[in-house]
């Protein structure tokens, strides 16, 4: 008999695979952009769609995946030191959104409108959080507002993942509930045959 994955080796696993995968997207989107599109002023970016679903999955847990982006983004970048500081300090202000899931309940946010707003929140606290830094660090009120202008087309972007990953079955969902789900569903089968 295959022995059982506890829940923190699964989770360790499913955080490990998201961090992988935000870390290749990040410098693909990158790359793609510099080569392909070289000058122009907006950006796409997985970060806030995937620390969203990392929230949602696994709570706190998605600081360390705001920070990683923000690694990645600069690191694919050729960033300065203070671009790193801006990034990656600048994206754990979206845990910020953390305490308004658990308030409102991750199945609840998950199944109704929340669940879209979400999202959006958790890009909009990154952008202020990287604007709030790099004025601390001198930048000019003027400067900061790129910020959000730039990052404007991964808002359509991460709506759009959003709305798509609340459809498919335990993706957009804490994965505790998501376990125990399934578990009851697989009991019902068995009990029924």
């Amino acid at each position: 008999m295959q022995r059982q994955r506890t829940l923190e080796e699964y989770r360790t696993i499913d955080l490990a695979l998201l961090a992988f995968i935000l870390v290749v997207c990040e410098f693909i989107t990158v790359k793609a952009a510099n080569s392909w599109f070289p000058g122009q002023p907006y950006t796409v970016s997985l970060a806030a769609t995937v620390t969203a679903i990392v929230y949602m999955r696994w709570g706190y847990w998605g600081c360390f995946h705001a920070f990683l982006a923000g690694t990645a983004f600069c690191m694919a970048s050729g960033a300065a030191l203070n671009s790193y500081i801006v990034y990656c300090c600048g994206n754990l202000l979206s845990v910020l959104a953390v305490p308004l899931l658990l308030k409102i309940g991750k199945e609840k946010a998950r199944t109704g409108s929340f669940g879209l707003i979400f999202p959006l929140l958790v890009l909009l606290l990154m952008q202020s959080g990287r604007a709030l830094i790099a004025l601390l660090q001198g930048a000019s009120p003027a400067s900061v507002i790129g910020f959000y202008t730039t990052d404007s087309i991964s808002m359509l972007f991460t709506f759009t993942v959003i709305w798509i990953a609340r459809r498919l079955d335990g993706i957009y969902e804490d994965q505790k509930h998501y376990l125990l789900r399934l578990s009851a569903k697989e009991k019902a089968e068995k009990g029924g045959s």
